[in-house]
């Protein structure tokens, strides 16, 4: 019995090692050759990566940018509710009489310019800056520009001071990756990583800003807005501005103002005192299949032409009413966001080349960009006064309205030669202070009618 039981055990045990060897000799060996088939298609989701390849450094980054971004703190005497749905990594308190915010801001020159967003500054009585190095300066306001959310700081100090080089934002591509600079919840000297997941960003159609956001993925938070976001060079490609978020905090997405339209911003402020919007004159919509179908076209991609402005530039280089834009300046036009956003770093004067689509030819012309002294806002299409006007009426603000598309405000006996002097109590000069309001946020808006009469109307 203990005979046939070991004998039983020894054949079990030799049977385990012949099947061992065998897998090891044959079975293995065919599975290793089939992987390093050179001639084998290798699945896509296979990284194959060797030892010469090198992981992506921030290190540079950071060092290059962290010293040359700063806190900004304003203090306010009032509350200010006037903030966009999107907006923002802003700290405040609303309920005193004194609010205290936070925010972040760059400098972008050894004497002491910081861009930062104009909702940071917004309302201001006071304005501090705090450097990494915990040294705290007084910030004068030379300037801003609600459209764009940009303002420009000065703040005086004999010391060279570190700063951030500006990087061409209309080189970046979607997957570069970025970093992300600023002073979340007052946590200073805060970077995070992303990547860029979208150009040309839009966030709400339906406001009175043409917006054309970087959109990235890297993590922002209140007290952010203003802060930079830079390449892996250290280059400044953006000025983080937004998030689009249900619950006020970061849930994956966030969105920044062009470096190139920050930096024309910065300029123009520096120079003229304002900013220098050049007008193409075209008014139209970016294509879809629905459209293109309707409009009776072939192509799905480009801005459609619907009506072209009198005296612009597009007018005199010859564009018509149903013309394609396909590029400008050898940028690629998918939707209104890239015209808008590129024009945005041009000036009036400046000259632009326009590839467009005509009956199914594709044609060029060279167009000269004029000086925008109108605006579109809640149905009404508003210029800017002249000297003469000025006077007639005793006033030295205000903006008359040339073109009327509003029914209610029709209704009420408001048409074209009223003039807007006041939106929610607040004075208009010019067209770029319509950019501060929001046809959703109105509460009332002073007229003069042709006969000099004052009349408010409320809306709330």
């Amino acid at each position: 019995m203990m005979r046939s039981l070991l004998k039983f055990v020894l054949i079990g045990v030799l049977s385990s090692f012949i099947s061992i060897v065998f897998y090891n000799n044959y079975y293995k060996t065919e599975t290793i050759d089939k992987i390093f088939d050179h001639n084998m298609s290798i699945p896509v989701n296979y990284h194959y990566s060797d030892k010469s390849s090198t992981s992506t450094d921030f290190t540079l980054a950071a060092e290059k940018t962290i010293d040359a971004v700063v806190h900004v703190k304003n203090t306010t005497l009032s509350s200010n509710n006037n903030q966009s749905w999107y907006r923002f990594f802003y700290e405040g308190e609303n309920d005193i009489p004194e609010r205290v915010g936070t925010g972040s801001g760059v400098i972008v020159s050894p004497d002491g310019y910081i861009i930062t967003n104009n909702h940071v500054i917004d309302g201001y009585s006071e304005i501090e800056i705090t450097t990494n190095n915990n040294k705290s300066y007084k910030a004068n306001l030379i300037g801003t520009d609600p459209g764009t959310d940009i303002a420009v700081l000065k703040i005086n100090t004999d010391q060279m001071l570190p700063y951030i080089s500006f990087g061409d934002s209309d080189i970046t591509k979607i997957g570069e990756w970025v970093l992300a600079v600023g002073n979340p919840f007052n946590l200073n000297s805060t970077v995070t990583a992303g990547i860029i997941s979208a150009k040309s960003r839009d966030l709400n159609k339906y406001d009175n800003k043409n917006e054309s956001y970087i959109q990235t993925d890297a993590a922002v938070n209140k007290g952010n807005s203003g802060g930079a976001l830079v390449n892996i060079n250290g280059q400044l490609i953006g000025i983080n501005t937004a998030i689009s978020s249900v619950t006020g905090g970061f849930v994956g997405y966030s969105f920044a103002v062009p470096s190139n339209v920050a930096r024309k911003v910065f300029e123009d402020i520096i120079e003229f005192g304002d900013v220098q919007k050049g007008l193409l004159g075209v008014i139209g919509q970016a294509l879809n299949s629905n459209l293109a179908e309707k409009f009776g076209v072939i192509e799905t991609e480009g801005f459609y032409i619907n009506e072209i402005e009198k005296g612009f530039g597009a007018d005199i280089a010859g564009l018509k009413p149903g013309d394609i834009i396909k590029s400008i300046d050898g940028l690629k036009i998918n939707k209104f966001a890239d015209l808008s956003g590129y024009l945005s770093t041009k000036r009036p004067g400046q000259k632009v080349s326009i590839l467009f689509i005509r009956n199914n030819l594709k044609k060029n012309v060279m167009i000269t960009l004029k000086k925008i002294n109108r605006i579109n806002f809640y149905g009404m299409e508003l210029r800017e006064l002249n000297k003469n006007k000025k006077e007639e009426f005793n006033i030295d603000a205000g903006l008359i309205i040339s073109r009327m598309g509003n029914e209610r405000l029709y209704r009420n006996g408001i048409n074209e030669g009223h003039i807007i002097l006041e939106i929610n109590n607040k004075k208009v000069y010019k067209v770029s202070d319509i950019e501060k309001f929001s046809p959703y946020d109105l509460e009332n808006i002073l007229f003069i009618n042709p006969d000099g009469e004052k009349e408010r109307l409320f809306f709330r």
